[in-house]
């Protein structure tokens, strides 16, 4: 299985630490992070540092795609890019003594009409029925939801199964373009449905929406509490032990990443969200948007409580 994360949109993650941060207030910081991010590459990184093979496919700015480039070669990744005018967004997240983080994100470069043709043309001879494709994060300014999946579309003509993670697309989008895999959490499958998705059996019914809505494998992110999936082969939950956790950021992503790292190992749709969950979890024990480290995902695997519902 070849797998190509498609992101459209990046962005520099950049983390510090203010000491007692104060809204409205000039606050000191130290950068303790600067790293390329946006969803498909934090998905490519944490399949490239765990050993699963994987091409990210990456549009940059060309004020500061350089920059971005070396921090993708830095991290080992294979990856393929275009470049647009203007430059690559700065999410900055601000880290600081018994509070929650503060994160600030910057808008970046207005997309040309024809991004999604160089996206096709530059993949051309990639796409067939073995590959996974990933398209997440949000659209960038400039480029179409109905250009967005019509792309998809001709992708999943050839053969591609078509993951989405992006709150770009309404549920109805979904419904019609009908995704290998999606991951919303809580919230969001609150949003897909019009109403409050709360206890475990609500969630499990919702999930069980989805998939009769032509979606394949319907992962739910719950937290702390691990994640549910519905599939062809079943209705399974997975919580992971308790850690204590350095950032959550770009934990779903490296959950995305563990479910394509081992149905690419042709394992079953159970054993798929068990990785998820590790991959997941793992990453929260890493400071930033830092990929999971595999001898963290190993000894996570061990301690998951995995059922059939």
């Amino acid at each position: 299985m070849k797998i190509i994360t498609i992101t459209l949109n990046p962005a520099f993650d950049v983390h510090c630490f203010s000491e007692n941060f104060q809204p409205y207030h000039e606050n000191l910081a130290k950068i303790t992070a600067s790293e390329a991010g946006g969803k498909g590459v934090n998905i490519s990184r944490a399949l490239t540092v765990c050993g699963t093979p994987n091409l990210a496919f990456v549009v940059l700015g060309e004020e500061n795609g350089e920059s971005f480039s070396r921090a993708m070669s830095a991290d080992g990744m294979s990856y393929r890019t275009v470049s647009v005018q203007g430059r690559i967004r700065e999410n900055i997240t601000v880290h600081t003594d018994h509070a929650d983080e503060t994160r600030i994100s910057f808008s970046g470069f207005d997309a040309p009409a024809d991004l999604l043709s160089q996206v096709e043309n530059a993949l051309s001879g990639e796409i067939d029925g073995e590959t996974v494709v990933t398209l997440t994060g949000r659209n960038p300014s400039g480029v179409g939801i109905e250009e967005t999946k019509a792309c998809l579309r001709r992708f999943a003509e050839r053969g591609a199964k078509i993951v989405i993670d992006s709150r770009s697309f309404s549920l109805s989008d979904l419904v019609e373009m009908k995704p290998w895999l999606i991951k919303p959490n809580q919230e969001e499958i609150s949003v897909y449905l019009g109403r409050e998705i709360g206890s475990l059996s609500e969630v499990i019914e919702a999930a069980k929406e989805l998939h009769e809505g032509g979606m394949a494998n319907v992962m739910i992110s719950l937290g702390s509490q691990g994640a549910l999936l519905v599939s062809d082969e079943g209705v399974f939950s997975a919580k992971p032990p308790k850690i204590e956790a350095l950032s959550t950021i770009g934990a779903g992503d490296s959950s995305i990443a563990g479910f394509l790292a081992a149905s690419a190992e042709g394992l079953s749709a159970k054993e798929c969200l068990c990785r998820a969950v590790a991959y997941g979890t793992a990453a929260c024990l890493t400071e930033g948007t830092k990929p999971p480290r595999p001898e963290d995902v190993t000894r996570v695997m061990r301690e998951i409580e995995i059922q059939t519902m």
